[in-house]
């Protein structure tokens, strides 16, 4: 069964591919209709993620939109993912896609170093418990030499 790419993983692959994109937008060179909306090509990165371009849709319009998308106290709308701006489509909200994943990065490192202190903890307590194994075998070995009696 394909594996579904995670969220971490989606957006590591728009912004490692849309990045200078992004970048290069200034009031000089206009190369698209907003500086922050980037239009991205879900097929493209399906494809380097290794699944159908209708999982890419599908995850930034109905999951990350819904899940980051928000309403303002003025009752402007911010997209994460949107379907068009201008003439673009298929765009997401960059700057906003940046510090989620900003976000879904940090939160990745803290569960990598949770499990790794988790995996030496149980190393220390299993070497630990070898040793107390070990020495209390000893002990009762020797302690069965001490008490036994002389053999004539």
């Amino acid at each position: 069964m394909k594996k579904t790419p995670t969220d971490l993983k989606l957006l590591n692959a728009i912004y490692d591919r849309y990045y200078e994109d992004f970048a290069k937008h200034s009031k000089e060179e206009r190369l698209r209709d907003s500086k922050i909306y980037v239009p991205i090509d879900c097929a493209e990165i399906a494809n380097q993620l290794g699944v159908d371009a209708d999982i890419v849709f599908g995850r930034l319009y109905y999951h990350l939109q819904n899940k980051y998308g928000y309403t303002q106290d003025d009752g402007s709308k911010v997209a994460f993912f949107t379907m068009q701006v201008g003439k673009d489509r298929h765009c997401v909200n960059f700057p906003y896609l940046a510090s989620v994943l900003a976000t879904l990065r940090l939160e990745n490192l803290r569960f990598k170093i949770t499990v790794w202190i988790a995996v030496v903890a149980l190393v220390i307590s299993s070497l630990a418990l070898g040793v107390s194994l070990t020495k209390e075998s000893s002990n009762k070995h020797i302690q069965q030499m001490h008490y036994e009696e002389p053999r004539k």
